[in-house]
């Protein structure tokens, strides 16, 4: 892209609003193109200067020609008085930069101009004196595009790696390991605990041992098992008397 140096020499301000009462003001300038973010540079304080300061500071500023020719670029000279409770504005000048380009004509030397300044309320205050001249046009290179790359999700080293675009050389994807990747941090607040219902306690835990039987109990089952066989044994007998009793008292007694 085309551009052009301007060479800025700002020389003085006289007959500034004079805000100090007990002292005199120290007055610096701040100076920028409008449009340009890294484009402002400032003066030396000229201490005990008053409303009339002077500086002969010198400045450069590279400005894009397009941008000059399209008359959105501005020279912007900002006064302030340095104070030790905070620095206050005196006032601004505001000049566009094809009005300068266009006062100049063919000639390049170096031209002065004189501008009102502006206080905060928009009343004029004094004067801003400064001396300009532009160079030759020269080809800068035009800014770099950061270009937004896409995304690449990575796992911790010894795990598979996917990622967009093509597969890894050798034409086959890789896997991951056997039982899945490691577990992810989350985000956010931690997990709450699972309930089985809404707004209750889980109930309590009931722990089940299972009792041993003494050893004597097996003695014990045996003796009451061999009573039970016995009974059944005397039993069985006492029915069989019965019956047969019976089937003589039919074919023996007449009653």
């Amino acid at each position: 892209m085309e551009c052009i140096l301007l060479d800025l020499t700002l020389i003085s301000a006289t007959d500034l609003k004079d805000f100090n009462i007990l002292s005199k003001m120290d007055v610096y300038a701040v100076v920028s193109i409008s449009g340009e973010s890294k484009s402002k540079q400032k003066t030396p304080v000229n201490k005990y200067s008053g409303p009339n300061p002077q500086w002969n500071y010198p400045m450069k500023f590279t400005i894009v020609e397009s941008a000059v020719q399209q008359n959105q670029l501005t020279l912007k000279i900002k006064l302030m008085s340095d104070r030790s409770l905070g620095d206050r504005e005196i006032g601004e000048v505001h000049v566009p930069i094809k009005e300068l380009l266009k006062n100049l004509g063919r000639k390049k030397l170096e031209k002065r101009a004189s501008y009102s300044v502006r206080l905060p309320n928009g009343k004029p205050k004094g004067t801003v004196n400064f001396a300009y001249k532009f160079g030759e046009k020269f080809t800068a290179p035009a800014p770099n595009l950061h270009k937004v790359e896409e995304p690449v999700m990575a796992y911790l080293l010894g795990h598979a790696v996917l990622s967009y675009g093509h597969p890894p050389h050798g034409g086959a994807y890789l896997y991951p390991p056997w039982g899945g990747y490691p577990p992810q941090p989350g985000y956010g607040y931690p997990p709450a605990a699972a309930s089985p219902g809404y707004g209750y306690a889980p109930p309590p835990a009931y722990a089940y041992q299972q009792l041993q039987k003494p050893k004597r109990n097996g003695v014990i089952m045996a003796l009451g098992l061999g009573a039970r066989l016995l009974g059944g044994l005397l039993i069985g007998d006492n029915v069989s008397d019965v019956g047969e009793m019976a089937s003589y008292d039919a074919d023996g007694f007449d009653f």
